[in-house]
């Protein structure tokens, strides 16, 4: 019995799935605004939407900081368009702090870049 275990978990599939690079984008983005969207209920605690728009803070800090490298192979004119939308992101995200409503800002971007990271075009 107990080789029978060992036996399955051994061939066992992995727990986590190998993501590309822009899967791993995508899935960051989605943690962010899921907990940026589960904010804006009108039960939610002040303490989860300082927590949702610092982990927003945090992801748009780091792409920020990514566009920022020469080395960084994303085109010239997108690099400047995600880095304002970047910019935009923290200083929305300091409003949101007083505004329940400015975080729905935070969420149409993030989906939007979603959107780019799965290959789907933007509605407008």
């Amino acid at each position: 019995m107990i080789s029978t275990s060992l036996a399955q978990s051994a061939y066992a599939a992995t727990a986590a799935p190998v993501r590309t690079d822009r899967g791993t984008e995508y899935a960051a983005f989605q943690t962010v605004t899921t907990k940026l969207n589960k904010a804006t209920r009108p039960d939610a605690p002040m303490a989860e939407r300082a927590a949702a728009l610092h982990d927003n803070r945090r992801l748009w800090t780091i792409l920020a900081s990514d566009l920022a490298d020469e080395d960084n192979g994303l085109p010239q004119g997108l690099r400047a368009q995600l880095f304002y939308l970047a910019e935009f992101s923290l200083l929305q995200s300091r409003k949101a702090l007083d505004d329940v409503d400015a975080v729905q800002a935070l969420v149409d971007i993030n989906t939007s870049v979603m959107r780019g990271l799965s290959g789907q075009e933007t509605q407008t």
